[in-house]
């Protein structure tokens, strides 16, 4: 349950500062262009508010369906849906008196203020923390794969050195290439010093997907070579540092993650180890295992790569790290619209972007998350759909293109429309979320 409650905490406190930015472009905007403001909410309050206060001609406040947030400008067809305002004269500090670059210019202002945020809140997490990650270079054994990985073709030891053309340079770029995936993936391998080509069809990989084998379905190979003897009874076998563990119990020991299932095999009893060392002498020893399945020994690991980042290079850095977001969860998008990838089984609602969220309170993470609900939140606001800031500026667009305006009750007719469509969306997503804590 407290776990549950950190991720609830998390979640809210994310979403809350993503709307109240979001809404805040939208807000100050207006005012810049003496646009009057009505409303501005945190959140939705159909009914009533859990806070509010008028402050001038706004009131200020804070709803209880936590689907979202409005700012209400004056001539405006908005979510407030106030059709009385528009029938009377129009007024100079109305949205609709505005010339349409204005009106423009106030549409998109929520979608670029969370573009912004993202930028800021990656450069300063760049400046603070630096960025670790494990470099496909550094995977000098290859990865050894799971049993749809070899059905693809894959071979344990296969040095992965490119992906439809791509060079691989980090290793969550494999992740990301082969699970976004709308179409064949054309995958070059190093096997045996020599180059070999695998296709992997579109179909397996939503398979793969599908039955969540695509997670895992490689990892390096490490060797399980000692780094340090820590526990007493390690010494007391007579394991030393730099020993190879090649068999467990008469078991060959393929690498580290292979012996870490042989030794938990072995919990609370002697295990035999077969050892190399000095690279040539093979010897066989006797440890005792203990109920966690360790042998008392640190392993030879990956080391990740480590970057750190000036201030003045952590702001290039961070606004990379946004387009390369925009640009993955854009491909996302194209993914969950293509029948053929099923991607719109996995779309998911509130339980689901809450469970992304760590059950510990992790600051790293809380704002890495934010950064990227908040590029989620730009792009999903842009698309053309009436009720968004997109359908908005689409029709703003429009009018600037052709010099005609549409009219107040076409307006009224695509809100309406883009409501629906959106209470769709979402009855759908979280629909689908309460179907999956049933059924696994």
């Amino acid at each position: 349950m407290e776990a549950i409650l950190i991720k609830a905490l998390q979640f809210f406190a994310s979403l809350s500062l993503l709307v109240m930015i979001h809404e805040f472009g939208h807000y100050i905007t207006a005012r810049i262009f003496k646009i009057r403001v009505e409303k501005f909410y945190i959140f939705f309050n159909p009914w009533f508010s859990l806070y509010k206060r008028k402050i001038g001609e706004t009131e200020y406040g804070i709803g209880w369906l936590p689907l979202g947030g409005y700012v209400s400008l004056a001539g405006m067809i908005d979510e407030s849906m106030d059709i009385e305002q528009m029938k009377q004269e129009p007024q100079p500090w109305e949205f609709r008196t505005k010339p349409a670059w204005q009106r423009l210019i106030v549409m998109l202002a929520g979608i670029t203020m969370n573009v912004l945020l993202a930028m800021g809140i990656y450069s300063a997490m760049l400046y603070t923390w630096g960025e670790n990650y494990y470099h496909n270079d550094d995977m000098v054994y290859g990865y050894s794969f799971n049993e749809a990985g070899e059905s693809l073709g894959f071979v344990d030891g296969d040095k992965i050195i490119s992906i439809d053309g791509e060079a691989i340079g980090n290793v969550r770029e494999i992740d990301k290439k082969l699970i976004i995936a709308d179409d064949n993936r054309s995958v070059v391998v190093e096997r045996g010093g020599e180059q070999v080509t695998l296709t992997l069809p579109l179909e397996e990989l939503v398979a793969m997907r599908e039955n969540g084998s695509i997670i895992g379905f490689y990892q390096p190979i490490i060797p399980f070579v000692i780094e340090e003897v820590v526990m007493d009874s390690a010494k007391d076998s007579g394991l030393l540092a730099n020993d190879k563990i090649i068999a467990i119990d008469d078991t060959h020991v393929e690498d580290f993650f292979a012996g870490k299932e042989l030794l938990n095999k072995a919990a609370g009893r002697n295990a035999e180890i077969d050892i190399v060392r000095n690279a040539t002498d093979t010897l066989r020893l006797t440890a005792p295992i203990n109920a966690e399945g360790q042998i008392g020994v640190n392993v030879k690991m990956i080391a990740p790569r480590s970057v750190e980042y000036g201030l003045f290079e952590s702001i290039p850095a961070g606004i990379r790290r946004t387009g390369s977001e925009i640009v993955s969860y854009w491909d996302q998008l194209k993914m969950i619209v293509n029948p053929k990838t099923k991607s719109y089984k996995e779309v998911g609602g509130f339980i689901a972007i809450g469970n992304i969220f760590p059950s510990e309170w992790n600051w790293q993470s809380f704002w890495s998350l934010t950064a990227l609900l908040s590029v989620i939140l730009a792009i999903m606001n842009i698309l053309p759909i009436p009720g968004l800031d997109g359908g908005h500026a689409l029709f703003t667009l429009w009018e600037i293109i052709t010099r005609r305006k549409p009219s107040d009750k076409f307006l009224e007719v695509m809100q309406y429309i883009g409501l629906g469509l959106l209470l769709l969306l979402l009855v759908y997503a979280n629909g689908s979320d309460i179907v999956k804590l049933f059924i696994k």
